[in-house]
């Protein structure tokens, strides 16, 4: 079976940020993106308000130049201001070329 490798990058944010990064995620060069919502506890602890919602975890798969260029954004614009997390990983695709 053939693969291709690419990078799974792994967001995951405040729910109020959710048009903005999915918008991003595309102009950045991101064919799709599967999204939930999660829950969880960081170093600043559980998530404290049910009225601010949950926070999303946004995984897309694409090449090493996009994820690189997605993840610079994303902490250069979010990481401020914002409870984001960003990582990749690599990935081993089947019917790699659909996401490039």
């Amino acid at each position: 079976m053939q693969t291709t490798r690419l990078k799974l990058v792994t967001i995951i944010a405040e729910a109020v940020l959710e048009d903005r990064l999915l918008r991003e995620l595309k102009s950045l060069g991101a064919r799709g993106y599967t999204m939930g919502e999660v829950r969880g506890e960081g170093t600043r602890g559980i998530h404290a308000s049910d009225w601010e919602g949950q926070n999303l975890r946004i995984e897309t798969l694409v090449s090493p130049e996009v994820a690189e260029r997605i993840m610079a954004h994303v902490a250069q614009h979010y990481f401020p201001d914002f409870a984001v997390i960003i990582y990749s990983v690599d990935a081993e695709v089947v019917r790699g070329p659909k996401y490039l």
